[in-house]
């Protein structure tokens, strides 16, 4: 019996294969150096508290930061918790917090709880690519907003937003500024000093490194936060628990690597990048969500019109990317919607097709004939699955 061909990957924005390089340096970890980086007493735990420390140096030069302000999480949603509502802890009055509609569904579940706690919230709006300006958030500040919180990235049309513009305006009104940075970490150049970040989240999954480990940056002397998660006094007790030795060795490996790829490796997503959304730009009823140019080196978030999810799935079985009605079971994608994105057809359906470090050009060439193919047909012929019976694979969230 022969083993079915996997579909060809193009939801890197969903999560990363761990590099190579990555896994051969975790596993001694696992085995050899398996000790507690707390246990002080013995070389075990010296070898273990000396992978954590080199890590964490690691991480900080990827970012211009010092390895004193990296505080080692589970990942990016534990991160943007610690670092929204662990700085809003304590804080009497309570405080006044600003965000957009558009931030990833962890930040607006967190800014929920915020004002479950008495907290008060501004949702700001992003144009139509989903970007947020500068002069918005001046416009949004009160004499109690205590933080701002925003992606630099977003997770699902790719547009970046001018967080060095705003983050200048916020130091020099002495406000806390939280960057969400898993898109971007590792794709893009980020330097928390010169874009004056006090705090940023990352997660290893989106950059080369395993799932369940991630980072956030604290900027010292400057910012304090209470812990969520208390334990033995871990990460300055921070963030308590026993290290993840494997993962954060992880962590580190891949954040050296992008550094010193990163430049080349965007390079080459741009072009691929471009090449897609130029041919994709011939087709009729094909749509580009997100800004045509500042938008992350990998991404290409597409509407389809006159094009159901379930003929585009039937087309693409050997592609493997994130795709959803933008209306399920009636409920638009809340970024679509703070766009401006309507569905006036039944036919409708939008797709994310992410690159990456692996993604070759003839992948490219397959995704770019593939999606061709499917939307000519359906210029001839539309077809409603959902009626028929035929089985049709599940979606993928995006994420």
């Amino acid at each position: 019996m022969t083993t079915p061909q996997r579909p060809l990957y193009f939801d890197y924005n969903a999560t990363t294969p761990v590099d190579p390089r990555v896994l051969e340096t975790m596993l001694p970890y696992f085995t050899e150096h398996f000790g507690n980086a707390e246990s002080g007493a013995h070389a075990y735990g010296w070898k273990a508290k000396s992978a954590v420390e080199n890590a964490r140096k690691q991480v900080a030069a990827l970012i211009n930061a010092d390895a004193s302000e990296v505080v080692f999480t589970s990942g990016s949603t534990e991160s943007v918790m610690l670092a929204t509502l662990g700085f809003l802890e304590g804080q009497e009055p309570k405080r006044h917090l600003i965000t957009t509609r558009a931030e990833h569904k962890c930040t607006l579940d967190v800014c929920a709880k915020a004002e479950k706690l008495g907290h008060e919230v501004t949702y700001i709006p992003v144009n139509r690519y989903g970007q947020v300006s500068a002069a918005d958030i001046v416009a949004a500040l009160r004499p109690n907003t205590a933080l701002v919180t925003l992606m630099h990235a977003n997770n699902e049309i790719g547009s970046l937003n001018p967080i060095a513009e705003i983050g200048a305006l916020l130091r020099s009104r002495g406000i806390a500024f939280h960057v969400d940075a898993a898109q971007t970490i590792g794709k893009h150049p980020i330097d928390v000093k010169a874009m004056n970040i006090d705090l940023l989240s990352v997660s290893a999954h989106k950059y080369y490194g395993p799932k369940g480990i991630g980072a956030l940056y604290v900027r010292r002397s400057a910012i304090h936060i209470a812990p969520l998660m208390k334990g033995g006094g871990q990460e300055k007790g921070l963030r308590g628990g026993t290290h993840n030795g494997p993962g954060i060795v992880g962590l580190g490996k891949a954040s050296e690597i992008a550094r010193l790829e990163m430049d080349e490796e965007r390079t080459r997503l741009e072009k691929f990048r471009d090449k897609i959304i130029a041919r994709f730009a011939t087709l009729p009823g094909v749509e580009l969500n997100g800004h045509p140019t500042e938008r992350l080196c990998n991404n290409i978030h597409v509407s389809f019109r006159g094009l159901g999810a379930d003929d585009l799935l039937l087309g693409t079985r050997d592609l493997a990317f994130s795709t959803a009605s933008a209306c399920s079971g009636g409920a638009m994608s809340h970024v679509l919607g703070a766009v401006g994105v309507t569905n006036p057809d039944p036919l409708f359906a939008t797709a994310r097709f992410s690159l990456g470090r692996f993604t070759t050009e003839a992948e490219v060439d397959t995704l770019i004939e593939r999606i061709t193919a499917v939307v000519q047909n359906a210029q001839g012929v539309s077809s409603s699955y959902a009626s028929s019976g035929v089985a049709v694979p599940n979606t993928s969230e995006i994420c």
